[in-house]
């Protein structure tokens, strides 16, 4: 949303960062139409190069999204009157791309359907989060490209969270708007909160909290001051208050790794040293780029909103609990502070957006997103392989059979893979231990004593460690597990009643 005149002549590297300044203030909506009109074909070949993670291997392996598109499976069935025991609960939020999901598999088939789905939730939340870059900095900065493409498929992208990750896209083109949009515009950020809440609540406080702040010094800079330190005491007082009215528990990892960087530490620990790297390469550019302000007397002149953002919200991260149970759910909300890191990662590209562009700046982060996407590429090949090697096992068994799993991450990961099991189970056989229906936190519901997934929370959770005993009434149960030290052979054996189902395989010695 580029309008107006940039703080700074431009330099040679600025040169290859299309300027649409003008005179006059264009609205948002009309910005965003010239910007695709002068670059259409840049906009659609950055669209199908942003996509290619999608489609480099048979199946999108992004941790809970096989669980997901099971779910969509099993609510075709409880539409046609074939999953006894099950049913849909009517709720408004994490719901959008579940829905979005089934629709679209009536119409096409759910693995075709996924494919879509999918994409389009890549491409909202990329060009929600490049709207927001280039609202923050009047000019359309297309070097932060490389850095955005890698924040896109971060940790948040694969661990498949994906009606949260489609509502912070949502929000981003929310706060855009709010941003630099006229008046009269402004009520558009409506329907995009609403898409936001049925995707996630989450996106729709991060749309209100931060539209608000964004609001008010756009109306009275003067107040900025005021308001970031108020949020600021606010964000402080969180931890207490959470702690106070609901059993929460605390991330084990430390706080100050929780920046924006983190959302690269994927698959093992050369994922953690590339992250480090990125992180040293913003903190040369930020250093260099304060300097050269600071000799020109105009140090914040274009970087203080965007630095402040990024500021509130890395205290957002740090004061978030890990979990927090809600009295509504019998499963605890997992992995806040973790999911909102991918916030502080966008705050810091429109952070990185708002500097003096350089040459080096493109060609290094050009250098670190070809590595991340190598690294993405190989690890989640491996992933591929393993749900292709499920479908082989599971096709030999009869239509129905309940099958269950214990899969652990790769040494160092922190992506889940144990949900392989529930895509390949699509069509012929039941995913028995899918966490889903348990949680009560989605769509598709189950009661006690039905025969297709376990409707108890504790008993999902103790399937996935390995933990669960078998009880008479769920045979035949039939376990998939990794059964070498390279955890991606996978094997296949009957269960017995009053077996423990992480008896056999690898997992004790490694976990």
């Amino acid at each position: 949303m580029p309008s107006a005149t940039e703080d700074y002549p431009p330099t040679d590297a600025a040169q290859q960062i299309p300027n649409p300044a003008q005179t006059v203030r264009s609205s948002a909506l009309a910005c965003v139409a010239r910007f695709v009109q002068e670059h259409a074909f840049r906009v659609i070949l950055i669209s199908a190069g942003i996509l290619i993670p999608c489609f480099w291997h048979r199946h999108i392996e992004a941790g809970d999204l096989a669980s997901h598109t099971y779910n969509a499976w099993l609510a075709e069935l409880i539409a046609k009157g074939q999953a006894p025991g099950l049913w849909i609960a009517r709720q408004w939020n994490n719901v959008l791309c579940d829905l979005a999901m089934s629709d679209l598999g009536n119409l096409v088939g759910l693995r075709v359907a996924e494919k879509i789905v999918v994409a389009s939730a890549v491409l909202i939340f990329f060009w929600g989060a490049f709207a927001l870059m280039s609202a923050a900095t009047r000019r359309v900065p297309w070097f932060v490209l490389p850095c955005l493409a890698i924040f896109t498929y971060g940790w948040t992208f694969e661990m498949g969270f994906l009606n949260y990750y489609v509502a912070l896209g949502f929000a981003f083109w929310g706060l855009a708007l709010i941003w630099q949009g006229e008046r009269w515009e402004l009520a558009w950020v409506a329907p995009l909160a609403v898409l936001s809440w049925l995707a996630h609540p989450l996106g729709t406080v991060l749309l209100i909290s931060v539209g608000a702040y964004l609001a008010i010094t756009r109306v009275r800079p003067r107040f900025q001051v005021y308001v970031t330190a108020a949020a600021a005491v606010a964000l402080l007082l969180v931890p207490s208050y959470l702690a106070a009215h609901y059993p929460v528990r605390w991330s084990n990892t430390p706080a100050r790794y929780f920046n924006g960087g983190d959302q690269l530490f994927l698959y093992g620990s050369r994922y953690q040293t590339l992250g480090f790297c990125l992180l040293g390469l913003v903190a040369a550019f930020l250093i260099t780029d304060i300097i050269v302000r600071w000799r020109t007397g105009k140090l914040l002149s274009s970087i203080g909103v965007p630095l402040q953002l990024y500021g509130l919200s890395l205290l957002a991260a740090w004061s978030l609990p890990s979990g927090i149970r809600l009295p509504q759910y019998p499963a605890p909300l997992n992995l806040l502070a973790e999911r909102f890191t991918t916030v502080c990662a966008i705050f810091a590209c429109c952070l990185i957006a708002a500097l003096r562009p350089k040459k080096w700046h493109l060609v290094g982060l050009s250098l670190i997103a070809v590595i991340f996407f190598s690294f993405l590429y190989q690890d989640t090949g491996k992933v591929d392989q393993m749900e292709s090697e499920v479908e082989h096992l599971v096709s030999g068994l009869p239509a129905g059979q309940r099958v269950i799993s214990t899969i652990w991450t790769f040494p160092n990961s922190r992506i889940f893979i144990m949900h392989i099991v529930d895509r390949a189970a699509i069509g012929h056989v039941l995913s028995y231990g899918n966490y889903e229906p348990a949680t009560q936190q989605f769509r598709v519901r189950a009661q006690p004593g039905n025969r297709i997934v376990i409707a108890d929370f504790a008993a999902g959770d103790a399937i996935q460690t390995g933990q669960y005993t078998v009880r008479p009434q769920d045979l035949p149960l039939v376990q998939i597990y990794q059964c070498d030290l390279s955890l991606t052979r996978l094997c296949m054996r009957d269960l017995a009643a009053g077996e423990r189902n992480g008896r056999v395989g690898v997992q004790a010695a490694i976990h």
